[in-house]
């Protein structure tokens, strides 16, 4: 996906907002469409037949006739994969798209090739029923069959080629590296570098701190508070393309470095879960409010270190090239003697073996275990004394 920042008119954003709106409508009734079956009524209307009563829906009402017909269809053809996807298991159920918060459509076909270029950094595109739409060439614009043009909470448009680049060769040196994530450090490598996702600054986040507190004395529904909204939905806009950028260049640099990444086989969907519910020991009613809070500044820390977006893009430009090993003990296991115990990690940055008295950093001996593919089972596996010249084993009590 070639991604590029759209500058549309004032006459241009109305346009596009009321493409976007056409879509959100039609996704919305195929949607309710699907979500009215039941086991007496039959099966729902499918793609063929939602689009023959999308043709005459737009012969009777003139506010859809005037959309485009390619992106209203469109929407449909989007929503039927959807589904499909929920019944392979792939993806999740399709849900509901809202005002404000889900603005774009898609453009397929001939259509989307109508590109030209202005200058060395400009060019624009001819959106149907909207007209020619400047954007920024930050780079060479592909040749694609579609684009999607979308508008996020902060109100910047950008539009989005569907292309598929070309995967990056591994180096052919034999190197691998293992990569552990964490909160603190984002990513550790097993060759001892510590690398920090970027967020926002301290300012940053003393402003963020402001516009919440303000946002809670405006009244809903006013203007002050859709300046606030806004102004919030800048910061974390900011804070997003800083970590879609770190993300980016990290796995281009190991994709480009090594031959086998290894990474932890982390559930992070389950993992950034809301806590469950524990009744306070003195009040029985009640729920402890600590642990909650802990949790989610726990949630926001794993999602804010773009765990997840890390090793999903080292697979699309690594192809067969990353592997996932079990996480399990991967912090409590000396990387030299392969001990095991709770107390080779009492705090985040040190490690400290009480077997051999090795002392590294805790971040970077636990991606030693992973680039090594160690995964201890059970806490009763201990090291055999062997000789320095032989490579530890590890035995396993029954």
């Amino acid at each position: 996906m070639s991604r590029f920042r759209l500058y549309p008119t004032r006459t241009h954003q109305a346009a596009l907002l009321g493409q976007c709106g056409h879509a959100r409508y039609v996704w919305n009734l195929a949607l309710e469409q699907w979500s009215m079956w039941t086991r007496d009524k039959g099966s729902t209307p499918r793609y063929a037949e939602q689009a023959r009563q999308l043709t005459e829906a737009r012969a009777m009402f003139g506010w859809l006739r005037a959309g485009s017909q390619t992106v209203q269809q469109q929407a449909l053809r989007d929503f039927d994969h959807a589904v499909r996807n929920f019944y392979a298991g792939t993806h999740q159920r399709p849900t509901w798209r809202k005002a404000a918060l889900h603005e774009g459509f898609r453009i397929v076909g001939g259509q989307a090739s109508r590109v030209i270029k202005l200058s060395r950094k400009w060019a624009a595109v001819n959106v149907p029923k909207v007209g020619w739409v400047r954007f920024r060439m930050s780079r060479a614009v592909p040749e694609a069959k579609s684009y999607r043009i979308t508008r996020d909470r902060a109100g910047r448009w950008h539009i989005a080629f569907a292309v598929i680049p070309p995967p990056i060769p591994a180096p052919g040196t034999g190197e691998v590296v293992g990569v552990d994530r964490g909160v603190t450090v984002s990513a550790a490598l097993s060759t001892g570098e510590l690398l920090t996702c970027p967020g926002l600054s301290e300012a940053e986040l003393e402003r963020f701190k402001r516009l919440q507190r303000r946002l809670a004395r405006c009244r809903r529904g006013s203007n002050r508070r859709a300046l606030v909204k806004a102004a919030i939905a800048r910061l974390h806009a900011r804070a997003r393309e800083r970590r879609t950028d770190w993300v980016e260049k990290t796995s281009t640099d190991l994709a480009r470095r090594f031959d086998i990444i290894r990474v932890e086989d982390l559930r992070i969907v389950q993992m950034t879960k809301r806590a469950r519910p524990k009744p306070a020991p003195d009040r029985p009613g009640s729920y402890l409010p600590n642990r909650r809070r802990a949790k989610a500044g726990l949630n926001r820390g794993i999602l804010a270190n773009g765990w997840g977006a890390l090793v999903r893009r080292l697979e699309r430009k690594a192809p067969q090239r990353v592997e996932k090993i079990n996480p399990a003990f991967t912090s409590q296991t000396c990387s030299v003697c392969r001990h095991c115990a709770p107390d080779n990690r009492k705090s985040q940055a040190v490690f400290r073996c009480v077997a051999c008295g090795h002392r590294a950093n805790a971040d970077v001996n636990a991606a030693v275990n992973i680039a090594a593919g160690r995964a201890v089972s059970a806490r009763r596996e201990m090291p055999v004394p062997v000789s320095p010249k032989r490579e530890p084993q590890l035995t396993t009590f029954p």
